[in-house]
């Protein structure tokens, strides 16, 4: 493999790495995730209320942390460089989550999740030196190659994390999801190849105005920032618990990691499939008319996943929904912001998106201990509803738009 990288240009050798780092990457995040709930049960004898709260407080630290730290990152790698940002980002995983494997009390797990949200930003880097390093006409391939990485990685996790976790242990998958990412700090370290000179205006830390001061309806980007935080939550309110809600529809019996795991994954193959046919559809009849009817559809989906026995259906129609709505709320971000702030815009989405994620598993945590499991999938359905409601009202012309009319 090596010799065949020195054959390819330097932007061809970075996306073939970098598409390694992101699918290991994407593999590693998502093949844990699942079963830390299972995890923190092992780590002490809780009540089921007490283990759902643990479990959502788990989830909810590390994302809290990159609400706050993602645009302080951001704004470093515009000065630095984004190759010191992956660096960076994968050492200090492979070691914070390679430690989780070690622990022997919920608080310990829960400090080293802190320490994982300081340690994130991968993805987002890996995405930006492709960007900034493909020559123009390429680019935008490029980013489409190098997310399919993410996405496989995203997909495969769960599964194998699952096969891992039943053939083994949790605490060794964490051990080997730790390896895995050291091997992406290594290939990232010698093989990923940066020319990058900040803007003098950066190093000299000069004020810009506001990105909501240059765009023409700064109420439809805050609206938008928001149902990406309330889409996040909907998905992560179910992280916490999904586990244990498979484990109680099992009866506590068979392989209930691999069950887990798939279910788990089944969102995401839904959401590569769809995805790109829903965002051609969105450019044919308007991005608007996708992200409300998106929003119905995950309404409609959520309900009866805390009624019936039909999890995995389900839980595959909501990588559908996923696929309407976070695409096309980044579209209509890029629509409505000039090009010299879409780096900003997109990190204050990234930061919504994290904000979503702490505030669902927390959520997921305690309404669970409320209303027991059932009540986490109505709780997210009348999230969604409202939202849906705030787009409507905030941003009537939304639904009618035209796709060359709309921002």
């Amino acid at each position: 493999m090596p010799s065949k990288l020195k054959s390819l240009e330097p932007w061809q050798q970075n996306l073939a790495v970098l598409w390694l780092g992101t699918f290991i990457a994407g593999m590693g995040f998502s093949e844990v995730s699942p079963f830390i709930s299972l995890y923190v049960d092992q780590l002490g004898d809780f009540t089921k209320g007490q283990l759902s709260i643990y479990s959502g407080i788990t989830f909810g630290v590390t994302f809290m942390v990159v609400a706050i730290v993602s645009p302080l990152w951001g704004r470093l790698a515009d000065r630095r460089g984004r190759k010191l940002m992956l660096l960076r980002s994968s050492f200090g995983m492979a070691i914070i989550i390679g430690a989780c494997g070690f622990v022997h009390n919920v608080y310990a797990l829960i400090a080293l999740r802190f320490l994982q949200g300081l340690a994130a930003g991968y993805i987002p880097n890996a995405s930006a030196l492709i960007a900034t390093e493909t020559p123009k006409a390429k680019s935008g391939t490029a980013i489409g190659i190098l997310t399919t990485g993410y996405v496989s990685g995203n997909l495969i996790g769960p599964i194998l994390g699952g096969f891992l976790a039943q053939t083994f242990s949790i605490r060794l998958t964490f051990i080997i999801t730790g390896v895995l990412l050291l091997i992406v700090f290594v290939l990232s370290l010698t093989m990923v190849h940066e020319h990058y000179t900040p803007d003098p205006r950066l190093l000299n830390k000069e004020k810009r105005p506001s990105l909501l001061s240059q765009v023409n309806n700064p109420k439809a980007i805050m609206v938008l920032l928001v149902s990406t935080a309330v889409i996040q939550l909907g998905n992560m309110s179910i992280y916490p618990i999904i586990s244990l809600y498979v484990k109680e529809l099992m009866h506590n019996v068979g392989p209930i990691t691999v069950v887990a795991g798939v279910i788990a994954a089944l969102p995401g193959i839904s959401n590569l499939i769809a995805a790109p046919r829903l965002g051609q559809l969105g450019d044919r009849i308007g991005s608007g008319k996708i992200l409300v009817s998106g929003l119905i559809f995950a309404v409609i989906m959520y309900i009866p996943q805390g009624i019936i026995w039909a999890l995995g259906f389900l839980r595959l129609m909501i990588g559908v929904s996923d696929g309407a709505l976070f695409p096309t709320i980044q579209t209509l971000l890029s629509k409505l912001t000039p090009v010299s702030y879409t780096g900003t815009v997109f990190s204050w989405n990234q930061s919504a998106q994290a904000f979503g994620s702490m505030a669902g598993s927390l959520a997921g945590g305690f309404i669970s201990n409320i209303f027991n499991y059932n009540g986490v999938f109505i709780f997210t359905a009348l999230c969604l509803a409202l939202n849906l409601v705030m787009v409507l009202v905030f941003i009537p012309h939304i639904w009618s738009s035209r796709p060359k009319q709309q921002a």
